[in-house]
């Protein structure tokens, strides 16, 4: 079993966890779309976590191929900016857990990087921060994307009993 710490206080920031051995598949036809909330179930199931080895969040890149592009990031939507349709160059190895894993975690201070239709779209950085203030996750939980939270694995540390 795992727990996940913050880097800056030492605080936990999960329960015991058990690691899954690869990102689950989540398909979008297989979604139960919550009526109340118009989020997608979680991506991992409460008490585990999984290593998404794909860039998670900006910074954003422009796609070599713009008739034909891909996901701005696993399990996302496909996002067009100024330049044309970007990918994530960002952080590889976020730690994906059920959001309610994570219940302490707080939005930032004005709702920071937390835009979305229904939730925040998790696309603008980290939004999610430790009792302390440090921010050390993002929220992905509107309604055209996964519900997921991202756990920054350079602003915590994991510990296994």
């Amino acid at each position: 079993m795992t727990v996940f710490l913050c880097s800056k206080c030492g605080a936990t920031i999960t329960p015991d966890l058990a690691e899954l051995a690869a990102v689950p598949d989540v398909s979008d036809d297989e979604r139960d779309r919550d009526e109340k909330t118009r989020r997608a179930r979680s991506t991992v199931p409460r008490g585990h976590y999984a290593i998404d080895p794909e860039p998670w969040g900006p910074p954003y890149v422009v796609q070599d191929d713009q008739d034909d592009p891909k996901p701005a990031q696993s399990r996302g939507p496909v996002v067009c900016r100024a330049k044309g349709f970007v990918i994530s160059a960002g952080t590889r190895h976020t730690v994906l857990v059920h959001p309610d894993d994570a219940a302490d975690l707080q939005p930032l201070p004005h709702w920071e990087n937390s835009n979305g239709c229904c939730g925040p779209a998790g696309n603008e950085g980290l939004n999610r921060a430790c009792p302390c203030g440090a921010p050390v996750a993002t929220l992905t939980a509107d309604c055209f994307g996964p519900y997921e939270l991202h756990v920054d694995p350079l602003r915590t540390y994991a510990f296994s009993r």
